[in-house]
């Protein structure tokens, strides 16, 4: 059996200037559709089944739910414009990842980015399985499931600007983030030549089963210095800035909750055992941490919100998110345990003492908790839960053991200090160059009438 459909994720690090050259795009390379199946290549429908439905499941992770936990967090006159947010990267990533981006994150290509023009308008993407990605499945089948990660991971970005980001330069900057940071660490990550995709024969084994590093440490940094850069909202930290409908918040959580089965066992590739080990292991992760969360609070401040155990269960899905295909479920439940203790101080004590205005917590959530996972990942990694990674990587010619232990703990330092540096700076020339060219931020007129009115025209409540 092909190792490389047992796991995912890895990481890289490193930026790379893309030049599109488009224009010798001829008639040779019009796009080719595969009708049927090859013959003597065989699908397996239960696995196929599965990865379709989780990449439905993806999804639902950005609409509704990224939408409604999202939408309930902000202020009554920024409903629809933060919900906009997510709902037109389902359309605008779509269209990139079709044309290009797809191709750009696993086409043959160097270490840090396919080839844009192997894939261009998905040819060659059909029935037919890709080997070295997932052999029992078409490989339309696994481009569909890869384009709702690259969908939701610049849409958790929105988190830490809403309120307060002109639509045109949200547009802009992600459309840049997506086709500078997303797509070559995506190729970086797992596609072919990657630095450190270990399946494949990366030089530094960094173990990372669903995209941690690509998905939520590198928006999790992003959101930070985007932050940063734009500026705090008007009036933070001294008026309060309530959620208008934690209601809404909460199914948005449940939503999260339930597609993240499919994020994190889906990434199994297959319908096999270690998809029901990786569910086990995001469920049990996302209790805990729901769990800490909540005893933190009712320590702390005497009684624990409704509102706290909701974000303590995305922080443990997002901390379990890397290891949730190498632990076996004591370990995952430990590691989300910490996750809600660690992120609650992230969110309440450092966000307060370094005085950013990330709106909606998304690196305390998202970036710190991954990070969490990450180097837990090193030391409690299993081979008896995946054994691929007893197999796998070799090194001079030798198969070398990636299970936990201080020197695959140093390898998850390296691709977490990768990831923050390639996101950090991409983001910050991303930033400069919109704020330069269109303004990133809203007058204060706009900001204090909402900008459901002031982009869009629109109100989410009529009185």
């Amino acid at each position: 059996m092909n190792p490389t459909h047992l796991v995912r994720r890895s990481i890289s690090v490193s930026s790379c200037l893309l030049l599109l050259g488009f224009s010798g795009f001829g008639a040779e390379n019009t796009p080719q559709i595969q009708a049927a199946v090859p013959s003597g290549v065989t699908i397996n429908s239960g696995d196929n089944a599965w990865l379709l439905a989780s990449a439905a499941l993806v999804l639902m992770m950005t609409a509704p739910g990224l939408i409604l936990f999202y939408g309930g967090l902000v202020r009554t006159k920024n409903v629809l414009s933060t919900m906009m947010h997510s709902l037109i990267l389902m359309a605008l990533i779509s269209v990139l990842w079709m044309v290009f981006g797809y191709s750009m994150a696993f086409a043959p290509g160097n270490a840090f980015c396919g080839n844009p023009l192997t894939h261009f308008l998905l040819k060659g993407v059909g029935a037919a399985p890709d080997p070295d990605y997932a052999p029992t499945i078409p490989a339309q089948t696994f481009m569909l499931f890869q384009m709702m990660f690259a969908i939701i991971t610049p849409a958790l970005i929105s988190g830490a600007v809403a309120e307060r980001v002109k639509f045109k330069a949200y547009v802009a900057f992600m459309l840049l983030w997506a086709v500078l940071i997303y797509f070559p660490l995506c190729h970086m990550v797992w596609g072919k030549g990657g630095f450190f995709n270990w399946a494949l024969g990366g030089k530094i084994p960094v173990l990372d089963f669903a995209g941690g590093t690509v998905v939520h440490i590198s928006s999790g940094v992003s959101a930070l210095v985007f932050a940063i850069m734009i500026g705090k909202r008007a009036g933070f930290p001294r008026e309060q800035m309530v959620p208008h409908n934690v209601v809404l918040s909460l199914v948005g959580t449940g939503l999260l909750w339930v597609g993240w089965f499919g994020f994190n066992a889906g990434s199994a590739l297959n319908a096999g055992s270690l998809a029901t080990s990786a569910f086990a292991a995001t469920h049990f992760s996302a209790a805990a941490a729901a769990l800490s969360w909540a005893a933190m609070e009712w320590k702390l401040k005497g009684k624990p919100s409704v509102l706290g155990a909701a974000a303590g269960m995305v922080a443990g899905l997002a901390t379990i998110t890397p290891a949730s295909g190498f632990v076996s479920i004591p370990a995952a439940f430990c590691i989300g345990l910490l996750a809600g203790i660690v992120c609650y101080t992230a969110v309440t004590k450092i966000k307060s003492v370094c005085g950013y205005d990330d709106s909606l917590d998304v690196f305390g959530v998202h970036g710190i908790g991954s990070v969490i996972g990450m180097l837990m990942l090193g030391f409690l990694a299993n081979a008896e839960v995946n054994p691929a990674i007893a197999t796998t990587f070799h090194a001079n010619g030798v198969a070398v053991s990636l299970a936990g232990g201080s020197h695959q703990f140093i390898n998850q330092i390296i691709g977490v200090l990768s990831t923050a540096a390639l996101a950090a700076a991409g983001t910050f020339v991303i930033v400069k160059m919109v704020d330069a060219i269109i303004g990133q931020r809203v007058d204060q007129e706009d900001e204090s009438v909402g900008l459901d009115l002031s982009q869009h025209g629109e109100r989410a409540y009529n009185e």
